[in-house]
């Protein structure tokens, strides 16, 4: 297994501290292996393989635990020993009715180091979840960035170039079990298309009971083709009527939480940097893995753009950076990350062509006058333009770099 290092860092300092570890991602994005990295560490730390108890919700060997009471039972009669530490992996554990409190008894008996993994974003937004308050830590992960997808595949790809590699990147995504996958577009496009439709299914359709699953599925290949615009549940309902196909406002709404809930796509706000507040309209949607456009919609040249928007969107992420997308007056900033006191201004595009292109990447940065860190991006090579303290950065480079 090829570790995920970012995230195995951060999991491997909180190993037997007093919280719970939440793993929330979606479906296939390698929470399951994260849990087997952390079970193989602690073995090489010679924890007795009696101490490990991992469920995992997928498999039909759990099948029958469906609530709290089987899921509690289950633990404890495999707690025998009432001198060690047992440690408790359990894998989707929203497949568990009621799950928080038999975790929160495992916690408060003081046997167990817990860890969950879960694809719902509002797994720990319940009532019952407060039962859980201020005793777990979530961390969110996400599929391969570029660093991890070269790793993920240098053997197979010992004779492509970097920039060939970031091409296959661009249209494929990061999902991790790729890497089992033929190098054949066929192939490749199935298998996405099948974590598409699974998420859609069991995290969506039969988790709110969605009857119009036509219309779940057409609003999102409307999000995905329009991954990075401005969007509001208006104007997606104007476009189905436009199609002859007519949806309200609300159920839009609805079905646009739900898929953000099941962690298909990410809404990003919009900052207004004049007024210095969040404006409440207008906001952004992000994939949670470029893939999604292959799988759904197919890959064309003229979705890069897009494309190179949400790679860097899911790179910022993955190093834990709050994001909002930047508006002054009619300008716009793509990315304002922020971490602790870091913060930084980031621009995107395909290539600095023309005047007129430079123009519109530097004037919105140029208009900011604080003296955080300011980037333009593109995919073009040894451009040198700077600007009033604005730095152009190769978007590969910027990928690849262990820090800005």
């Amino acid at each position: 297994m090829i570790e995920r290092k970012r995230y195995l860092d951060k999991l491997i300092s909180f190993i037997d501290k007093p919280v719970i570890k939440v793993i929330t991602g979606i479906r296939r994005c390698g929470k399951s292996t994260l849990l087997k990295q952390i079970i193989q560490l602690l073995e090489n730390r010679k924890v007795a393989i009696e101490q490990i108890i991992h469920i995992n919700m997928e498999l039909m060997e759990f099948d029958g635990l469906k609530n709290y009471k089987d899921l509690y039972t289950y633990i404890q009669e495999r707690q025998t020993n009432s001198g060690v530490t047992y440690y408790v992996f359990i894998d989707e554990v929203q497949e568990v009715e009621d799950w928080e409190k038999a975790i929160n008894s495992l916690l408060a008996e003081g046997k167990s180091d817990i860890y969950i993994s879960g694809s719902n974003a509002k797994l720990l937004s319940s009532e019952l979840a407060t039962l859980l308050s201020g005793r777990y830590i979530e961390f969110k992960m996400y599929s391969l960035v570029f660093s991890e997808f070269l790793a993920f595949y240098q053997i197979k790809s010992l004779n492509y170039t970097i920039e060939q590699q970031f091409n296959r990147f661009l249209k494929l995504g990061g999902f991790p079990g790729l890497h089992h996958m033929e190098l054949d577009d066929t192939v490749i496009r199935q298998y996405l298309q099948s974590i598409y439709n699974s998420v859609l299914l069991k995290d969506i359709i039969v988790r709110n009971s969605i009857r119009d699953a036509a219309m779940l599925d057409v609003i999102g290949k409307y999000l995905i083709d329009n991954s990075g615009k401005i969007t509001s549940a208006k104007s997606i309902s104007d476009f189905m009527k436009s199609q002859k196909r007519k949806v309200s406002v609300d159920t839009v709404l609805n079905y646009i939480r739900f898929s953000c809930d099941a962690l298909l796509f990410e809404k990003v706000e919009r900052f207004d940097l004049k007024g210095k507040r969040l404006l409440e309209t207008y906001e952004k949607y992000y994939m949670s893995d470029i893939g999604l456009r292959f799988a759904t919609l197919g890959y064309t040249p003229e979705s890069i753009s897009a494309q190179l928007e949400n790679i860097v969107y899911l790179e910022l992420k993955s190093r834990d950076y709050t994001i909002t997308i930047g508006k002054f007056d009619d300008l716009e900033i793509d990315f304002i990350a922020s971490k602790g006191s870091e913060k930084l201004y980031i621009q995107v595009c395909t290539q600095l062509n023309n005047d007129k292109v430079i123009e519109r990447e530097y004037r919105s940065l140029e208009m900011v006058k604080d003296s955080f860190p300011k980037y333009v991006l593109s995919l073009d090579n040894g451009f040198e333009t700077s600007s009033n303290g604005i730095k152009w950065m190769n978007l590969i480079d910027f990928l690849l770099a262990d820090v800005w």
